[in-house]
């Protein structure tokens, strides 16, 4: 088979994948999110199975113990976020009725001190402002409630999720072989590797930035918590949950402490407080935290992970949050393969592809003396792993 037929058919695949998801994404958060349990869970059933046990049995008490787990975080965390939740219904009349007093009294005198155009041109830009930013929040919602919960009710997820994560947390180890079966004879070391590259760069951003969420949120939360600020506890939580998106939950944790703060202190001292754990805990995370559970050797840039957290929740809602990591990840992997390639081939070095300049008569001749390589155009070299289960 011609290599333009095989792209040709390599392209259907990939066309049809993505149409798949396209027509089905409103039912498959459960699938997904079983699938995503499954892959993380699975390093414990095969070390469970190297013990002695058998994977069913295997597989039953990893996804167990990790329910039960969830369940116990779940019962211990509600009653507090719920006394919270009713501090914020008690608290909000009383900030509105500062923003009428005294805000918007503020806002009237700091007006007339400005010019009739200067003043037009500032309602102009706030109006344009807020415009797009609503209606991309309100997209975005609209987007991660038709896409979840909104056409599954929490029972349905509930129930199906965990079938799925059960049998393919049993078979996973039988797929896996299935699919490297299926691989091209001919390419199927290249496939190989790339398939270990991407678990590598998967398995170790996503575990390491779930650890650092989890810790950054148990900080805020106690620290907030601690310094008196109302409602500290669920804005730490959610400070530390957002945390997933790279200065996202640090961001929307620091803006929300800060702005009630100020309502609720008087002295300023208390708000220097407030700011002052957020700088310590970013200092932390950027200094030890990430650096040492998820690393540069990931190869996933801040700022593509947001893209693409963000894309996938337009697009497919709550699914195209969970697959975004992973097709992150994947064409991470296969840019920077494809980059490996393009420099040892002619149409980098200007010769035959193997680094080598052409003849007078258009055989391959002497070495080309080619200048160093910038250093944009590193590319990290694979990683030596065992193959993933």
């Amino acid at each position: 088979m011609s290599p333009g037929r095989q792209l040709r058919i390599w392209l259907l695949v990939f066309l049809a994948f993505a149409a798949f998801i396209w027509l089905f994404s409103e039912m498959l958060l459960p699938f997904v999110a079983g699938m995503a349990i499954a892959y993380f869970l699975d390093p414990l059933a095969d070390r469970l199975e190297r013990l002695g046990a058998p994977r069913w049995m295997a597989a039953t008490i990893v996804l167990l113990s990790f329910a039960l787990v969830a369940i116990l975080a779940f019962i211990l965390v509600l009653p507090l976020v719920r006394s919270q939740i009713v501090q914020f219904a008690h608290a909000v009349p009383g900030w509105v009725a500062w923003i009428r007093e005294e805000g918007i009294p503020r806002a009237v005198a700091l007006a007339e001190r400005l010019s009739p155009e200067e003043v037009e041109r500032l309602k102009a830009a706030v109006s344009d402002y807020a415009g797009t930013a609503v209606g991309w929040v309100a997209g975005m919602l609209r987007g991660l409630l038709s896409g979840g919960v909104a056409l599954f009710d929490v029972i349905s997820i509930l129930l199906i999720t965990p079938i799925v994560a059960f049998y393919l947390l049993r078979d996973w180890d039988r797929l896996v072989g299935a699919v490297d079966g299926w691989l091209p004879r001919q390419h199927v070391e290249t496939v190989r590797e790339q398939a270990r590259e991407v678990d590598d760069t998967l398995a170790g951003f996503v575990r390491g930035q779930a650890t650092v969420c989890l810790v950054l949120g148990t900080f805020y939360a106690v620290a907030l918590s601690l310094a008196g600020l109302q409602f500290g506890l669920v804005i730490g939580m959610t400070a530390g949950l957002l945390s997933f998106i790279p200065y996202v939950g640090s961001l929307v944790g620091f803006v929300a402490s800060v702005g009630i703060a100020f309502f609720q202190y008087d002295e300023l001292w208390r708000v220097g407080l407030v700011v002052g754990i957020f700088i310590f805990g970013q200092a932390v995370e950027g200094n030890f935290l990430t650096p040492k559970l998820v690393g540069e050797r990931v190869g996933l840039h801040p700022v593509w992970v947001m893209f693409a957290l963000l894309a996938g929740g337009s697009l497919y809602g709550f699914t195209g949050v969970l697959l975004a990591v992973p097709v992150a990840a994947v064409i991470g992997v296969l840019v920077r393969f494809l980059l490996t390639q393009y420099l040892s081939s002619s149409l980098y070095t200007g010769g035959t592809g193997n680094g080598t300049s052409a003849g007078p008569d258009g055989t391959a001749g002497a070495p080309a003396e080619l200048p160093p390589a910038p250093p944009a155009t590193k590319v990290r070299a694979p990683v030596d792993a065992t193959p993933a289960p």
